[in-house]
C-alpha cells in the first residue's frame, strides 16, 4: 500500500451498506447539505431531519466517518436497477431524459442489472470549514488535491474526502456486481475529478439540475483503468491495492505485470 492509503485510512473509516445506523447517518447528513445548506430540496418532506426520496428503497449507501471526531463527513449512495420493474428510470434518465435523447446511446447490450447511479454525493459544510475549504456540495475547495490541516504546529496532508467517497462506490459498485456508472456531476467536480484519472464520459447537454450539471456515463473498468494509469496511488486506495475491483488486465500487460 503507498503513503496516500496510510494517511487516508489514519484519519477516515469509509462504511458501506443499508444498516439501520449507517443509513440514519447518510440521511441526516443529505439533509444538512441538500436541504439546510443548498436548499435543493424540500427541508418540510423531510421527517425526523433525515433527506429521504423514492429511490433509496433501491439504493446501497455509504459514509466517510472522521476517526478522532466520529463526525460523518461525506456520503454517497448508489441506485440500483429496480429488481420489481427492471425497465424503471434512474434519476438521471427521469430529471435529464431531454439532454439524453440528444446523445448516442451507450447502453446497447448493457444489461439493466449491471448500471447504478452515482448519487447524492455530499460533503458536509461543518467539517469542511473545519479544514478551510471552499463553501461547495462536493467540497472543492482551493487546494484541488488535499486537505491540510494542523496538527501539532505543523501541517499534516490528507487527502480529499471525494476519494474516500470513491473508495465507498467501488466497493458498493463490487459488492452489488456493477458494471457500469450513471452520474449527474457538477462541473467543477468533473475537472477536479479529471485530475485524479477520474474520467466520466459526457452524454447530453449539461443541465440545471442542484446547478449546472452534466449528465456522464462510464465503465466501471474504463474509469478505473484511466486512474491506474494517471494516478496508480489513488487507484491502490480506492480499489484496495486491487482487492476489491482488479487491477485493469491491458494496462498491467504493457508493463510486463
Amino acid at each position: 500500500m503507498t503513503n496516500l492509503c496510510e494517511i487516508f485510512n489514519s484519519y477516515f473509516d469509509v462504511l458501506t451498506g443499508n444498516e439501520p445506523d449507517l443509513l440514519e447517518e447518510a440521511l441526516k447528513l443529505r439533509y444538512q447539505v441538500y436541504c439546510i445548506e443548498h436548499d435543493y430540496e424540500d427541508s418540510s418532506r423531510c421527517q425526523d431531519e433525515k433527506e429521504s426520496d423514492d429511490y433509496d428503497c433501491r439504493s446501497v449507501h455509504g459514509i466517510v466517518r472522521h476517526l478522532s471526531s466520529g463526525v460523518t463527513a461525506a456520503t454517497v449512495r448508489l441506485v440500483l436497477h429496480d429488481t420489481d420493474n427492471p425497465e424503471a428510470p434512474f434519476p438521471v434518465e427521469k430529471n435529464c431524459n431531454a439532454s439524453l435523447k440528444q446523445a448516442p446511446s451507450l447502453l446497447t447490450g448493457i444489461p439493466r442489472q449491471s448500471i447504478a447511479e452515482i448519487s447524492r454525493f455530499a460533503v458536509s459544510r461543518n467539517f469542511k470549514r473545519r479544514l478551510g475549504e471552499a463553501d461547495s456540495p462536493t467540497g472543492i475547495g482551493p487546494d484541488h488535491e488535499k486537505y491540510i490541516i494542523p496538527d501539532a504546529g505543523r501541517k499534516r496532508v490528507i487527502p480529499h474526502l471525494i476519494l474516500g467517497l470513491f473508495v465507498a462506490i467501488v466497493k458498493l459498485s463490487a459488492e452489488n456486481h456493477v458494471t457500469h456508472w450513471y452520474a449527474v456531476m457538477d462541473v467543477s467536480l468533473l475537472r477536479l475529478l479529471s485530475r485524479f484519472g477520474i474520467n466520466f464520459i459526457p452524454v447530453g447537454d449539461q443541465v440545471d439540475y442542484h446547478g449546472l450539471r452534466q449528465p456522464c456515463f462510464g465503465s466501471v473498468d474504463d474509469v478505473l483503468a484511466g486512474i491506474w494509469e494517471k494516478r496508480f496511488d489513488i487507484w491502490q486506495l480506492i480499489t484496495a491495492d486491487g482487492s476489491v475491483w482488479p487491477a485493469p488486465a491491458k494496462s498491467v500487460a504493457r508493463l510486463g505485470g
